[in-house]
C-alpha cells in the first residue's frame, strides 16, 4: 500500500486516540500526520501528532499551528468543550502532561497532570468515570501505579494499585469500566477502573502456553464491548467481553507487520476500522472489519455524600455498621455511632469527626431506641452484638450525647451475628438477634435501678424462630410491627411481630437490581407522605436498592454513592450496614439523612469509615416525592 492510498485511507474514518475517545474525523487527514508514531483526530478537522520531538497540532489543512517540544509517548485523548484534553507522556522528566488542546484558538496548553510519582513511570492512560469526572493512571515498569482525579482542584491521588510488572501500556474502556494493562511478555489484564470496590483482575488475552497469543503482545486498542490486540507475530486479534469474560471474536488475521508499536480503532453503524503503525516500516496501515457494538450498558443514578466520618483506626474489614442518635434538643448535634469489629463503637458528629471511643470489644451491629421508658426509668439506648462474648452489649446514651458501657445481655446464639431493635406502641423494648445458621432469637430487654443509681440490664427470650442460610442486617418497624431481615444470598423476608408464630414472607429476591450478598437494611419514614421506603445494601453491585415497606413492596429503584469531588469525598462500595432517618437534622439536612459504612475508603486509600448523605439526594434521583 503506497503512503498516498495510506493517507486516503485514514482520511475517512479514524481517530487515532489509542482509546478511540475523541470520535470526530476530518474530511481529510494532512500529509503531515504520515510519519507520525500516534495521531488523535479531533473535532473540528483538527489532528494530533505525536513523533519523537513533539506533539503537534495540525489544523485540518495539514498546516502546523502549535507545537509542544518534548520527546513523548502514551497519547491518550478525551474530548472536551471546544477541543480534548490529552495527556502525554513526557519520556525525559517521566512526568505525564495534561495538554488543554484548543481548536477555536488552536493552541496547546501543557502543564502537569500530577506530581512524579516515587517510581519511574512507564505508562500512563485517561479514564472518564460515569459521572464525568476524569481521572489518570500512571504506572511504573515494576508494576506499581497511581489512579489520580484531575480537576479544577489540581490533581488528587485516588488510590494506589499493583499492576503487572513490565507494563507497557494502558487504556481504559470508559462505558465499561475495564482498565487495561499490556504486560509485553505475558498479554492482556483487566482490572476495575473505577476506584470503588474490591479490587478485581480478569485475564483478557494471554500468551502461550496459557493462551493463543505468539510472542506476547504489542499492541492494543479498545473497542466498542471488546478489545483489539496484535501479537508478537503480528496477528490481529478481536476480543468481545461480556460479564468480564473476554472470548476472541473471528480467528487471527495477520498485518503483515514486522514491529507493530501502535493500533487505534474507530467503530460506527457499518462496523469497526483498525489501524495499526509498523515500527519497521515507517508506515500506517489498515483494516475494515464488521463489529456489532453492545447495547449500552444500564446506568444507576448517583448521589454524593456531603461529609464522612474519620476512619477507624483499623485496617481490614473493620467498619461495619451504623445508627442515628437524634439530640433532643438540637437536632444539627445529632450522633452516628458506628461498630468497628476490631475495638469497640465509636462516636461521630454530623460532621463526621470522632467525639468518642468505647473499647468493647469485637462489636458487629448496633441499633438505637429513644425515649424508652424501663418503670421509673427514661432512657436513650444501644445496643450491639458482641461477637465474642456470644451477647448483646447494652450502651446508655446521656441527653448530650455522651455514651456509657452499661453492660451485656446474654443470648442462646453460638454465633451472634445481626441485630436490631423493636419498640413497640405498647411499650417496651425488644432485641432481634441473628446467628450466622439463621437463628433468630427475640428477646425482651429489662430494666432496672441499680444500687448505684445506675440503670441494671437483662433479657429474656420471648420467641425463636430461624431462616435458612445466614442472615445478618434487620431492622423492625415500631409502628407497623413488621421486621425486615436480609438473607444474604436470597433476599429481604419480612415478619408480623404481633403474631403468635411469625411466618417469614419473601418480598425482594435477589436478582435484577438486588445483587448478593444482601446486607444492611433500613426505614426511612416519610411522615408528610404517609408512606414508609426500605433501604437494602445490595453489596454485589455497590448500590442500594429502595423499595415501598408495605404491600405490595414494589421496587422505586436503585443508586449508588459516587465521588463528591468539590468536597473531596469518596464514593461508597461493598456496604454492610446503613441507617435512615426522616427526623431533620439542622440546615444541611433538612430531610433526614442516610448513613452508610464503606467498605473501601479512597482519595486517598485509607482504613474504613462511613458516609453521610442527604436524604433530598436520594428523593431527587428516584423521585420518591
Amino acid at each position: 500500500m503506497t503512503r498516498a492510498r495510506t493517507l486516503k485511507t485514514l482520511a475517512g474514518a479514524l481517530a487515532l486516540a489509542a482509546t478511540a475517545a475523541v470520535q470526530a474525523a476530518p474530511a481529510a487527514p494532512p500529509a503531515a500526520v504520515a510519519g507520525a508514531r500516534e495521531i488523535a483526530a479531533l473535532p473540528d478537522g483538527a489532528w494530533l501528532a505525536l513523533d519523537k520531538k513533539a506533539l503537534r497540532l495540525l489544523d485540518a489543512d495539514g498546516r502546523e499551528r502549535a507545537r509542544l517540544a518534548l520527546r513523548g509517548k502514551q497519547l491518550d485523548t478525551r474530548a472536551a468543550t471546544h477541543g480534548a484534553l490529552a495527556v502525554v507522556l513526557d519520556a525525559d522528566t517521566q512526568r505525564t502532561l495534561a495538554v488543554t488542546v484548543d481548536t477555536r484558538a488552536m493552541t496547546l496548553a501543557a502543564q502537569p497532570a500530577v506530581e512524579s510519582p516515587a517510581f519511574p513511570v512507564e505508562a500512563s492512560c485517561l479514564f472518564r468515570d460515569g459521572q464525568g469526572l476524569d481521572h489518570l493512571f500512571v504506572v511504573g515498569d515494576d508494576g506499581q501505579a497511581e489512579q489520580w482525579l484531575l480537576g479544577a482542584q489540581g490533581a488528587r491521588l485516588v488510590r494506589r494499585l499493583a499492576l503487572p510488572p513490565q507494563t507497557q501500556a494502558c487504556r481504559v474502556d470508559d462505558a465499561a469500566g475495564w482498565l487495561y494493562a499490556q504486560e509485553e511478555d505475558a498479554g492482556v489484564w483487566a482490572y476495575r477502573a473505577e476506584a470503588e470496590g474490591a479490587p478485581r483482575r480478569r485475564a483478557v488475552a494471554l500468551a502461550g502456553p496459557l493462551g493463543p497469543l505468539r510472542g506476547g503482545v504489542q499492541a492494543m486498542a479498545v473497542v466498542p464491548g471488546g478489545l483489539a490486540t496484535v501479537d508478537g507475530r503480528g496477528r490481529l486479534q478481536l476480543w468481545r467481553e461480556a460479564d468480564g469474560r473476554w472470548r476472541a471474536d473471528g480467528k487471527a488475521r495477520p498485518t503483515g507487520g514486522k514491529a507493530v508499536e501502535a493500533l487505534a480503532a474507530k467503530a460506527d453503524t457499518s462496523g469497526l476500522l483498525l489501524a495499526w503503525h509498523d515500527e519497521a516500516a515507517g508506515r500506517w496501515a489498515t483494516r475494515a472489519l464488521p463489529w456489532a457494538a453492545p447495547a449500552p450498558r444500564a446506568v444507576l443514578p448517583v448521589v454524593r455524600a456531603i461529609a464522612q466520618t474519620d476512619p477507624v483506626p483499623r485496617f481490614g474489614d473493620a467498619a461495619d455498621d451504623p445508627a442515628i442518635w437524634v439530640h433532643p434538643a438540637d437536632p444539627a448535634r445529632s450522633l452516628v455511632l458506628g461498630t468497628n469489629k476490631k475495638q469497640g463503637l465509636f462516636v461521630y458528629g454530623l460532621d463526621g469527626r470522632q467525639r468518642q471511643v468505647l473499647e468493647a470489644g469485637r462489636l458487629n451491629n448496633v441499633d438505637v431506641r429513644q425515649g424508652l421508658r424501663f418503670g421509673t426509668l427514661r432512657l436513650d439506648l444501644a445496643l450491639a452484638t458482641q461477637r465474642d462474648e456470644k451477647a448483646l452489649a447494652v450502651f446508655t446514651i446521656a441527653a448530650d450525647g455522651t455514651l456509657a458501657d452499661a453492660g451485656r445481655i446474654a443470648t442462646g446464639l453460638d454465633e451472634v451475628y445481626g441485630t436490631c431493635l423493636y419498640a413497640a406502641p405498647a411499650g417496651g423494648l425488644e432485641a432481634l438477634v441473628n446467628d450466622k445458621d439463621g437463628r433468630v432469637e427475640r428477646i425482651r430487654v429489662e430494666a432496672a435501678p441499680g444500687a448505684d443509681g445506675r440503670p441494671v440490664f437483662a433479657g429474656r427470650v420471648v420467641q425463636r424462630f430461624r431462616l435458612a442460610t445466614q442472615p445478618e442486617g434487620c431492622v423492625a418497624d415500631d409502628d407497623s410491627g413488621r421486621l425486615f431481615i436480609g438473607e444474604e444470598d436470597r433476599g429481604v423476608w419480612v415478619l408480623d411481630l404481633g403474631a403468635a408464630e411469625p411466618r417469614p414472607q419473601l418480598v425482594l429476591k435477589v436478582g435484577g437490581l438486588l445483587r448478593a450478598d444482601v446486607e444492611g437494611l433500613a426505614l426511612y419514614h416519610d411522615r408528610e407522605a404517609g408512606r414508609s421506603w426500605l433501604v437494602v445494601s445490595s453489596q454485589g453491585n455497590d448500590s442500594y436498592v429502595v423499595a415501598e415497606a408495605a404491600p405490595p413492596w414494589r421496587v422505586k429503584g436503585a443508586f449508588r454513592i459516587g465521588l463528591n469531588a468539590a468536597a473531596g469525598i469518596d464514593g461508597a462500595s461493598e456496604t454492610d450496614g446503613l441507617e435512615t432517618t426522616s427526623t431533620p437534622l439542622g440546615p444541611a439536612l433538612p430531610r433526614g439523612a442516610l448513613v452508610v459504612q464503606d467498605g473501601h475508603k479512597r482519595l486517598p486509600d485509607g482504613a474504613q469509615n462511613f458516609k453521610i448523605v442527604d436524604w433530598r439526594e436520594v428523593e431527587r434521583v428516584l423521585g420518591l416525592r
